[in-house]
């Protein structure tokens, strides 16, 4: 882009009775050919007073209109335009007075710094500068920065984007800003990770794999100072399908498909989000009581009672079925008796019902025998991403991994024992998990929590939607920092967007992919930005690239995953080993052996299968055939 070498004048502030200038907006005119537009960020010059200010209407008239007759000067001006103008900044900032009338210029470089007051976090050795995008207008480019103080935190925090699904790139702009924070948050701000849920399509399943960027792209990232690469570090989570050997997940192509790491929880690691198991109608004093009850004196405890048949050691959600069996057998003996140990029997089957219909419900994730493989915590990496792919998981499942993930997140970040300082959380769809008409839900009073109280903790959520009216209030309202892709007309009409000129919501209306309006605590008014596209492979351009597998019979299922965890296995004795064993040993020695990772994994496997059990002939001596009757027809 061509860059101008001196400031030109574009038109002149035009102050009269009907229009007066004030500390906080004025308007000024100019001819046809003036090069600014809506959105376009102006100077007005003064010898004692500097006004840096950013166009939000403008109307054209044939000659001078009646409104500003005696403030507009010069013969055969034509076409006039007036234009509306907000105040950004004034230098000084006291006392604050109205606009000074002068000449109007297109902002420089340094211009649009000081207006958006980037002088204050971008220079310096405490510089916390994030880039965001480029101010494109009047022929320049200029590099747009967020305080990471207020991306981040602890001053502000949280990231909420907006906008049509398909045409506001808002994962785009995400996987952008993602990329820009770990290449550029200054080393103060300690070390940072990101967990993305990835709840739709391929969406944000190669953020490993390099993008096809244009020339143009390529010149975006190189004035924002950003390295237009994949990230270097990523590690992908997938829950079983429910034949517990293939995973769930679009990224099996045989190139990719090493890299997927199973998610798989048992009866402890669900048990304590019993709450997101559990329906409103459900939600009662007496259901959470005898769910606290299972936690803290049953689970993993020796426990024993009077009225039951034998001791319980309650691990699985298998040996949870056989107590609540023993529970109600007891109950049923005792005739009239209604409760056991003060909990309702009805309350029981009811809690017993819940929880076991999430093993049905969520097969793959949650194993009902099996051991647990979970994210690495307490050993997160700095720059390293966490993608969890839930996008054909059943939405109870869905929820359930969203509640526990951000759960344990929340927990470690207060115990400072996760492994890194900070943690981004990506979201997509939150007018589903934070509706704003809705029941209260157990994830929607998380989201409220981490809205309201994570930036002191360093857990950042960054949250996307098509309708930002439809999220929950204190959600979008707590995000410090605001990117609107482009939006429906409908949604512009909603009361949250009047703050807004109307040449600013139609602008909005019609937005190109790769443009946004931002609206920042640095920034007095949103300005519009463009981004370059991410250096990441788009989902859809993935699936063309890598196309996925299809599933694996269970052996060669078995097989494969063995070999990757040991590529020198000898697959004919590996074979041999499954032959004629059932499928859920199987699988609870394989995912033993994935959760453990032994230096030998085919005898460490073969161990955790056990001794094979011989069949016998029933009814017959060993060693003696079978008396068969006479048969007459024999002969």
């Amino acid at each position: 882009m061509t860059q101008r070498s001196a400031p030109i004048a574009v038109g002149r502030v035009a102050a009269t009775d009907a229009t007066p200038a004030t500390p906080h907006r004025f308007h000024f005119w100019s001819s046809e050919h003036a090069d600014v537009g809506v959105g376009s960020i102006v100077r007005v010059g003064g010898p004692e007073r500097v006004v840096y200010a950013v166009v939000e209407d403008a109307a054209g008239y044939e000659g001078v209109p009646r409104s500003l007759e005696g403030a507009v000067t010069g013969d055969e001006l034509g076409e006039v335009r007036v234009w509306r103008a907000a105040v950004l900044r004034q230098v000084p900032a006291e006392p604050v007075q109205p606009v000074p009338l002068g000449e109007v210029f297109v902002a420089e470089d340094r211009d649009v710094e000081l207006a958006l007051r980037m002088d204050t976090y971008t220079t310096g050795p405490g510089a916390t500068g994030i880039p965001v995008g480029l101010y494109e207008a009047g022929g320049r480019a200029v590099p747009v920065h967020l305080d990471a103080d207020f991306l981040l935190g602890p001053e502000a925090a949280h990231l909420s984007i907006s906008g049509i699904s398909g045409l506001a790139t808002k994962t785009s702009a995400v996987e952008f800003l993602l990329a820009s924070i770990f290449q550029r948050l200054p080393t103060q701000k300690g070390s940072i990770a990101a967990v993305c849920f990835n709840l739709k399509g391929p969406d944000l399943l190669f953020l490993d794999r390099p993008a096809a960027l244009d020339d143009e792209d390529r010149a975006r990232y190189e004035r924002l100072g950003v390295e237009p690469v994949p990230f270097a570090s990523v590690r992908y989570f997938a829950p079983y399908k429910p034949d517990g050997v293939n995973l769930n997940t679009l990224r099996t192509h045989p190139d990719l498909a090493g890299s997927v790491e199973p998610l798989v929880w048992g009866l402890g690691d669900v048990l304590d989000f019993a709450q997101v198991l559990l329906n409103r109608d459900d939600l009662d004093a007496k259901a959470d009581a005898f769910v606290d009850f299972l936690a803290d004196r049953v689970f993993d405890k020796e426990f024993v009672d009077d009225t039951l048949r034998r001791r319980h050691r309650v691990q699985t959600f298998a040996d949870l079925d056989l107590l609540f069996r023993d529970i109600l057998d007891a109950v049923e003996t005792r005739g009239s008796a209604a409760a056991w140990r003060t909990h309702h029997v009805a309350t029981i089957r009811k809690v017993r019902n819940r929880l076991s219909n999430v093993v049905t419900r969520a097969k793959g994730l949650v194993t009902e025998d099996g051991p647990s493989h979970d994210l690495p915590w307490g050993e997160f990496a700095d720059r390293t991403v966490y993608a969890i792919d839930l996008a054909n998981v059943d939405p109870l499942a869905q929820d359930l991994v969203f509640a526990r993930v951000v759960s344990k997140l929340r927990e470690h970040l207060e115990r400072r024992d996760l492994g890194v300082d900070q943690v981004v959380v990506f979201v997509d769809e939150l007018n589903k998990y934070a509706p704003a008409d809705a029941d209260d839900t157990y994830v929607r009073q998380m989201l409220l929590d981490i809205a309201e109280r994570g930036r002191y903790l360093g857990l950042v959520l960054f949250g996307a939607q098509q309708f930002r009216s439809q999220v929950h209030r204190r959600v979008v309202g707590n995000a410090g920092s605001v990117l609107f892709g482009r939006m429906d007309m409908d949604e512009l009409a909603t009361p949250g967007y009047q703050v807004l000129s109307p040449a600013t919501r139609i602008r909005l209306a019609t937005l190109s992919k790769g443009e946004l309006l931002v609206r920042h605590p640095h920034f007095t008014h949103p300005v519009f930005l463009r981004f370059p596209r991410p250096p990441v492979l788009r989902g859809r351009d993935g699936m063309e690239a890598y196309p996925p597998a299809a599933d694996l019979p269970f052996a060669d299922a078995v097989l494969r995953q063995l070999l990757q965890l040991d590529p020198r296995l000898d697959v004919t004795v590996a074979r041999d080993a499954i032959a004629d064993r059932r499928e859920v040993d199987v699988i609870r020695a394989l995912h033993a052996t994935r959760r453990t990772r032994p230096v030998r994994v085919l005898p460490y496997f073969e161990a955790q299968l056990g001794g094979r059990v011989q069949s016998e002939m029933v009814g017959a001596p060993a060693g003696r055939p079978l008396a068969l009757p006479d048969d007459p027809y024999g002969d």
